[in-house]
């Protein structure tokens, strides 16, 4: 496995991550231990949890598997949802967030977090409230680097404004929701971020299992786990997708979980957040590092999945002029 940087930071990462949602819920430490070896034995040194995965087990089993090894691996950690019953348990205030870092910092049983990233938007605390305690956890030594989770452009860029005017230390990443099947970041959310230079965390390539391919039309999703939260939302677009990512894996004698994968992982400054409850499940995930997509194997799967776009996405681009990328400030 390749090794990449994030965003425009110096810190080096594996080009793919492994999040540890499950640790301590579908997989118990035993199979999270043996998850994180067939990781790191394929080069995986990248890892992203969050305070409120599994009630903290995630990263309290994170910790315990990693204990030795801390300067061979990058951790990422999330804070903003709720971790306890009290008014001040959840948010991006300066409480919360300082009282989050110190627990998860317990619980990962560490010094220090490589990427500490508000998990949600808060818009019941102040903006600068919450981008001076992160400066604050940086200049600590407590955080190397921040980031943010599904925010949305408008959002993004408000956040590095305030970052930039108040001489804050700048945010690096962005983890969104993106795969061949959720692709609406890309008309305001994604440009927001390449345009100051955040990396991308895509979590759910596989949108919940749905790209795997192991599900069919008319399945109903009972027993299916996280697929159960995301069947209704499927559309024609979404299986005719499916089956041109079948048919990639069919022609490179692959997986479909390896063809989703790779698409992501050949977007701009992307790194896809793979996941799994038993070892085995990750093997096809990983094999996207070597398998590489060709440009019209990209091409192929780009045009069959493009979302609808709407206004005023559609009628900023009727002017008939060709387009082309800016070079980045």
């Amino acid at each position: 496995m390749q090794q990449t940087y994030l965003g425009r930071s110096g810190l080096v990462v594996s080009e793919l991550c492994l999040g540890t949602m499950t640790f301590g819920g579908a997989a118990d430490p035993d199979e999270s231990a043996a998850i994180v070896k067939r990781f790191r034995d394929a080069g995986g040194t990248f890892f992203d949890t969050a305070d409120v995965y599994t009630g903290g087990r995630s990263e309290e089993i994170l910790g315990e598997i990693l204990s030795g090894h801390r300067d061979q691996v990058v951790i990422a950690t999330k804070a903003y949802g709720g971790t306890g019953p009290g008014p001040n348990d959840r948010s991006s205030s300066r409480r919360h967030l300082l009282a989050a870092v110190e627990a998860s910092l317990s619980r990962l049983g560490t010094d220090w977090v490589d990427l500490y990233q508000l998990h949600s938007w808060d818009a019941t605390t102040p903006l600068d409230e919450t981008l001076s305690a992160l400066d604050h956890l940086v200049r600590s030594g407590k955080v190397r680097y921040v980031g943010v989770s599904n925010f949305v452009g408008w959002q993004i860029e408000r956040a590095c404004r305030m970052q930039d005017a108040r001489g804050y230390d700048r945010f690096v990443a962005l983890q969104p929701q993106y795969s061949l099947v959720e692709r609406q970041i890309e008309f305001e959310t994604l440009p927001a971020a390449h345009a100051n230079g955040l990396g991308i965390l895509a979590w759910s390539p596989l949108a919940a299992g749905f790209l795997t391919g192991k599900y069919a039309r008319g399945e109903t999703a009972d027993g299916k786990g996280r697929f159960a939260q995301f069947v209704d939302n499927i559309g024609e677009r979404d299986w005719g997708t499916l089956e041109v990512v079948r048919e990639v894996a069919d022609a490179r004698g692959s997986h479909p979980a390896t063809v989703a994968v790779g698409w992501v992982l050949a977007q701009p400054a992307t790194i896809p957040v793979i996941g799994a409850t038993r070892a085995d499940q990750i093997d096809a995930s990983l094999a996207a590092a070597e398998l590489r997509l060709g440009e019209d194997e990209i091409g192929r799967l780009t045009r069959v999945s493009e979302p609808a776009r709407g206004y005023p996405w559609d009628f900023a681009r009727m002017g008939g002029r060709p387009e082309r990328e800016l070079p980045v400030a």
